[in-house]
């Protein structure tokens, strides 16, 4: 390592890391005995982000070992960039991250952007799945538009301002570097012109299509879902991950299960209005979802011999 090299994350206990398409994934697993479930949360969270680790520890206490993982440009992961869309890519590192650990075929579990990644890892790779859980999907006009006017955009003006050094100095990117440093060399190292094409690329998934009910993803698609299938439906009036666009998902996988969510109607709305306001000083977006671990052991029960 040269002295402008920067070193990789710092791995705390239980940690590891694993290169998987030329770049390094951190993950941790949950629990001593039982199937395995591989669960994602949403954004570009990491797996350490509040409220997901109360819910892997509720579903290990189940009986599951839980796979948690920093997705590519997430948390402690090396950031990376091909694919179709954001979420493509992602399905393709969690397919060989299960291969390469030899813990597949397994259980899928997520919610916002994990539940579309864990539904099209399942498209992609059915023989690695054995059962699908997803909540609060993302869909609809405003719930596409937010996510690429906050994950994509930001970078693509600037890459066309200032080059990479404008992209890595961006909060996002800052926040990658942060935890892993050597994301820095990673960002500069990449061309402005390949760069802007993919976040282009990247950001088409996001604009709401015919036929296409998740970003990025054709309905076709879903016909390769033929495991069983629980899905929490969205909130009554959540503008993100609308009741609409959970009722079409549970239409477009056949013999899935459809609940009511175990948390308020609201939970997402009030959640948002008090990190909007100040009030509370960490992240609580995700604090609700240890509510649905009885559902979610439930069903994996009763569909056990499915």
């Amino acid at each position: 390592m040269t002295s402008t090299e920067q070193t990789g994350p710092k791995l705390k206990r239980g940690e590891k890391s694993i290169e998987i398409n030329g770049g390094n994934v951190v993950y941790e697993i949950l629990g001593n005995e039982g199937d395995f479930i591989a669960l994602t949360p949403g954004g570009r969270f990491s797996k350490d982000i509040p409220g997901l680790r109360p819910l892997a520890q509720a579903l290990a206490k189940g009986g599951y070992r839980v796979l948690l993982w920093d997705r590519p440009n997430c948390g402690k992961s090396d950031v990376q960039f091909y694919g179709q869309s954001e979420s493509h890519m992602r399905a393709e590192t969690l397919y060989r991250l299960i291969t390469e650990l030899d813990i597949g075929p397994c259980i899928l579990a997520g919610g916002s952007g994990g539940a579309r990644d864990s539904m099209l890892t399942t498209m992609l790779h059915p023989e690695i799945v054995t059962k699908l859980v997803v909540w609060n999907i993302v869909g609809g006009v405003y719930g596409s538009f937010v996510l690429g006017s906050y994950y994509i955009v930001p970078s693509i003006l600037a890459v066309r301002g200032t080059g990479m050094k404008g992209v890595a100095g961006i909060a996002e990117w800052r926040e990658r570097i942060e935890e892993n440093p050597a994301n820095r060399d990673r960002l500069l190292a990449q061309d402005d012109g390949e760069f802007l094409k993919l976040m282009l690329r990247w950001l088409n998934a996001f604009v709401p299509k015919p036929g296409q009910t998740i970003p990025g993803v054709e309905d076709e698609m879903f016909d390769n879902i033929m495991v069983p299938t629980l899905i929490i439906r969205g909130g009554e009036n959540d503008l993100d991950h609308p009741k609409r666009t959970s009722l079409e998902v549970s239409c477009l996988i056949k013999g899935s299960k459809l609940i009511d969510p175990p948390w308020p109607e609201d939970a997402w709305e009030r959640a948002s209005e008090k990190r909007a306001q100040g009030k509370v000083k960490r992240f609580n977006m995700f604090d609700t979802w240890v509510q649905a671990a009885p559902p979610i052991l439930e069903f994996l029960g009763d569909s056990a011999g499915r």
